[in-house]
């Protein structure tokens, strides 16, 4: 249940994604999530990928900061209030959540998130069936 997320530093400066998106392409990677969040002198990409250790060779070998970090996605329905609920059930077990971004679509809600204890954030999502994916299924979505 645990998914890998590429977290790629950049300089925030015009042509810089491209690069990154050209590399990616070249190498037949396919990005199937991504957030950027900027500074004025800097970014940090992050996404999801088929193949998160293809990606991270083909970006190291073009001299770019790419860093892995484990992530859990869970899919909700799109309505009020269901985010709070999965977010109060971790907070509740002392699971703190660093950051997410998601999208909805077709009434689901599908989010990425970024937990001090991922495994154990699983352990209770699943105990209150909650929806979780894996790494194979994310790409269904």
């Amino acid at each position: 249940m645990i998914i890998q997320q590429l977290s790629v530093f950049l300089e925030n400066r015009s042509g810089r994604l491209t690069e990154v998106t050209e590399i990616l392409a070249n190498n037949k990677i396919n990005i199937s999530a991504l957030s950027i969040a900027e500074t004025a002198d800097y970014g940090v990409l992050r996404m999801i990928v088929d193949n998160p250790e293809k990606a991270i060779q083909a970006l190291k070998k073009n001299d770019l900061s790419v860093h892995k970090t484990d992530v859990i996605a869970i899919i909700t329905p799109d309505t009020p209030g269901a985010l709070h609920q999965v977010i109060k059930h971790l907070s509740e077990e002392d699971i703190n959540v660093a950051y997410m971004y998601g999208y909805s679509h077709e009434n689901k809600a599908s989010i990425i998130m970024k937990v001090n204890e991922p495994n154990k954030a699983i352990r209770i999502l699943q105990d209150k069936k909650v929806e979780l994916l894996s790494a194979g299924n994310f790409y269904e979505v």
